[in-house]
């Protein structure tokens, strides 16, 4: 049962990674250095703290992203 439940948990997490990838990938960042990903992420992850409006316009900007998938 151990097992089983460690076995879902890590293939669980292995997706949650994979989508995380496809999500730089979406973003144009493939290419970019990992360090770059990094600090951009930590930088979004900094100005969204306490600020609605910021956490508002990216997930306004992601949602279009998102929305431009046929194209």
């Amino acid at each position: 049962m151990s097992r089983t439940m460690t076995s879902d948990a890590r293939k669980k997490d292995t997706r949650e990674k994979i989508e995380l990838g496809g999500l730089i990938v979406k973003a144009g960042l493939r290419y970019e250095k990992r360090a770059l990903v990094l600090g951009a992420l930590i930088d979004a992850a900094r100005r969204i703290k306490g600020d609605d409006g910021e956490r508002s316009r990216l997930t306004a900007l992601g949602a279009e992203a998102f929305g431009n998938d046929d194209q």
